[in-house]
């Protein structure tokens, strides 16, 4: 039996009370930064059997499993410990803890409702992840005890909605101070001089503070902008993302008491909670993270100031091990929100609706703490049913099954499987883990030579092609600037999504034919297609969507059509606008998109003696081909009777029918009152093709035996013709001057329009009937004259 006794942490106040109570009840947790609630919960709670503990990132899952596991060595305890991230995972049956990210304890919930524990811990929830969230709405129905914890939550109404006791303890926080740095007392977090302002706040952290330094900083961009800037002094610059190596990982975490140089940490907020790293003394906290938010109905990645609650978090990582101080690079009343709003309001619910579909619920059914919005749902829903990914709102179909085999964006699984297998699918796995990683491969160059050059290289100016080359090894021109740490995370996710599904290894990748890939997507996701607009050369558009080309890729101004295999949404100017961004263009012809009967088909001339069309067929907007149509007997006689109507059939022109339809017209919107009749007005492009239909006319066979008397309009009775056309002529010759006239009965308005001749003055009022009781107005051009 050893004799180790853990040092004692503030949580182990309510380890007696924990144990009771999780026996009979669900538990929410309330336990500061500090408090060993991440170490000691899990450990506590496996008296009762195998415990499930979700944490919202994968360098949590790891450095957690591994530091319980070495603490239970120590002690002597029986307990096995694990972890279980995207492609990597040492649990097994004989795993008593296993520490999780949320995806993959919702894997486990749909294969077998986590049916193997006793116990599941969510831990951090105050993140509010989409994914944390679905896990508990969907966990409270499971026979299992569910523990919540967090630094800042409001317990009170987590509770009810869990129906759980709650228990508090407060941390071991030592205090640290906090400076404003801002200028101005009312500023807010600014990313115009964020690096800047890290450098100055740094300098003076290690002028005035001893150990470590920890800055918070939005993404990995400003990091490696903030790294830059910071070489030459006299302190280890080093990276904290998600996206750091293992080894890595382990320096940071490193505790051994080794006298080495001080460390400033440049940090996204993976180092707000969960993690403890070692001899922090200072933060540096920019104010700011990205964060997504939904946009004109789609999920847009923004920079956005942090909220209250997150700042507190991150103040208190400078109290773990001693009193610290926390430099703010805001003003002191700077107005911030108080909390973080939850992803599933502020992003798409694709994700989460099909996560809840493959546990058999539907998503719009669950309760959460806040209401979902429906316009969420419901596009949700439309995307999911256009993948036919949903069998019904609680039931996934085969294919949407498929979707959640790969661990990447469903979105980009569902590309993958639209491809028939072979080669082709292999390429399109190769390029969705390309596009998984959110980080560009490579440069495009600035100078024309290397413009150039890269244009003899690739000369189909395809980014999905020199993506695909990148990945697989392909030798590449000097003149191209490839980022080498993001192509080997891709290359490193490639691998892994093969080993998924059972491929051979990058290496040898097979020869794929880039015309079969792209027709696959072009049939099978349409959505995907945009055309470029005829006037706004650098503007793209699908008929739902438009976006700009963005400046990295190598689409070419010359090329009409492309496959947008990726983008990204900014906020514009206006609340609703949205600036997308074309990431990944692959370009197609637009013959292709003719020969798949993209966009629409749309009148270019008249029909031929044979009873055929030329149509345009016009896809956003823009014209991609045109095909000569055999119309229907219908379409034939209205595309017969606009001829006639334009005075442009043979034999036709000028028909007196359409005359007396128009005088027929005129008798009606007069009404008795005003010498007109009673009766309904008459659409002539209607008539004459009902009258067609009549004459049995189907094709130009059968109107070749039609003449012009055929056409007969039984309107103004004879008897009152003449008088009426006298009173009221829709057309007048008067001395070099022809008008036609236009009556408006209702407002009781008589309007000359100039038509021919050469006179220079308008017509005089005594020229004209009498037309008592109304207005008269000439018009000739735009200008329009009371004639009295």
């Amino acid at each position: 039996m050893s004799n180790y006794k853990p040092s004692s942490l503030p949580i182990d106040s309510l380890q007696t009370r924990f144990v009771e109570q999780l026996a009979h009840d669900h538990l929410v947790v309330e336990a500061a930064t500090g408090s060993g609630k991440s170490t000691r919960l899990p450990v506590w709670a496996a008296n009762l059997g195998k415990v499930l503990v979700v944490q919202p990132r994968r360098i949590a899952c790891e450095a957690l499993s591994t530091y319980v596991s070495e603490q239970l060595a120590l002690s002597g305890s029986p307990h096995k410990v694990g972890y279980s991230i995207r492609f990597h995972s040492s649990v097994n049956e004989n795993t008593d803890i296993a520490f999780v990210t949320p995806g993959i304890a919702l894997r486990w919930l749909a294969e077998n409702k986590l049916a193997d524990y006793a116990v599941l811990i969510i831990d951090e929830f105050h993140e509010r992840r989409w994914d944390s969230d679905l896990l508990l709405a969907l966990a409270k129905s499971l026979p299992l005890k569910v523990v919540v914890t967090s630094a800042t939550l409001q317990g009170n109404k987590l509770s009810e909605y869990l129906a759980a006791k709650v228990l508090k303890t407060t941390g071991r926080e030592f205090p640290v101070s906090v400076s404003y740095e801002a200028r101005e007392s009312h500023h807010l977090p600014d990313s115009r001089r964020v690096t800047e302002s890290v450098k100055q706040a740094v300098e003076k952290a290690l002028l005035k503070d001893e150990g470590d330094i920890l800055v918070f900083l939005p993404g990995r961009a400003e990091i490696q902008a903030c790294q830059a800037s910071l070489n030459g002094l006299d302190a280890e610059v080093l990276p904290l993302h998600a996206s750091i190596s293992a080894q890595e990982r382990k320096t940071l975490l490193d505790n051994s008491s080794e006298q080495r140089i001080r460390r400033v940490i440049l940090a996204t907020n993976v180092a707000e909670t969960s993690l403890t790293i070692p001899r922090i003394t200072s933060v540096i906290d920019s104010g700011l993270e990205r964060r997504t938010k939904q946009r004109a109905g789609r999920t847009v990645l923004s920079l956005e100031r942090v909220s209250r609650a997150s700042a507190e978090q991150r103040r208190g990582r400078a109290g773990r091990v001693c009193a610290g101080h926390c430099y703010r690079l805001w003003g002191e009343f700077a107005p911030l929100e108080s909390v973080t709003p939850p992803q599933l309001q502020r992003e798409e619910l694709l994700e989460p609706m099909l996560f809840a579909a493959s546990c058999n619920h539907a998503l719009a059914k669950l309760q959460f703490l806040e209401a979902l919005p429906e316009k969420s749902l419901s596009i949700a829903s439309v995307r999911l049913n256009r993948m036919q990914a949903l069998r019904t709102e609680d039931c996934l179909s085969e294919h949407g099954q498929r979707l959640l085999n790969l661990p990447i964006d469903s979105y980009f699984s569902h590309l993958v499987n639209l491809v028939p297998k072979g080669p082709e699918r292999e390429a399109m796995l190769d390029l969705a883990a390309a596009l998984s990683i959110n980080r560009s491969l490579y440069q495009k160059p600035k100078s024309e030579h290397a413009l150039k050059v890269l244009s003899q290289w690739q000369p189909l100016h395809c980014d999905m092609s020199i993506t695909l080359d990148l990945l697989r090894g392909k030798t590449w021109p000097d003149e191209l600037t490839v980022n080498q740490d993001a192509l080997s995370q891709a290359q490193e996710l490639a691998e892994q999504l093969r080993s998924v599904m059972a491929l051979d290894d990058l290496a040898y990748a097979k020869s794929y034919s880039r015309e079969k890939l792209l027709e696959a997507l072009v049939v099978g996701a349409k959505e995907l297609v945009y055309v470029r607009r005829e006037k706004r050369t650098n503007a793209m558009g699908n008929g739902i969507a438009e976006l700009q080309v963005g400046r990295e890729s190598l689409f070419d101004d010359a090329q009409l059509a492309a496959v947008v295999f990726d983008l990204y949404s900014l906020p514009g100017r206006g609340v609703k606008q949205l600036n997308n961004i074309g990431l990944c263009l692959a370009p197609v012809s637009v013959d292709l998109l003719a020969k798949h009967r993209f966009g629409e088909l749309q009148s270019k001339t008249s029909v031929a003696a044979d009873g055929s069309q030329l149509m345009q067929r016009v896809y956003a907007g823009r014209v991609i081909g045109s095909e000569k149509v055999a119309l229907s007997a219908e379409d034939y006689r209205q595309a017969l009777a606009k001829r006639i109507l334009a005075n442009q059939q043979s034999g036709f022109s000028q028909l007196g029918c359409i005359q007396d339809i128009a005088a027929w017209n005129l008798w009606v919107s007069l009404g008795e009152k005003h010498g007109g009749g009673e009766g309904d007005q008459v659409d002539s492009l209607e008539w004459l093709s009902s009258q067609l239909a009549l004459l049995g006319v189907e094709n130009a066979e059968d109107f070749s035996l039609i003449e012009a008397t055929d056409f007969v309009f039984e309107g103004i009775p004879q008897w009152q013709r003449e008088d009426f056309e006298q009173r009221y002529p829709r057309q007048l010759v008067l001395a070099d001057l022809k008008l036609d006239v236009e009556y408006k009965a209702g407002s009781k308005q008589v309007i000359v329009h100039y038509a021919s001749g050469g006179r220079k003055a308008g017509p005089k009022r005594w020229e004209l009937p009498t037309w008592a009781g109304w207005r008269v107005f000439y018009v000739k051009a735009s200008k329009r004259v009371a004639l009295t």
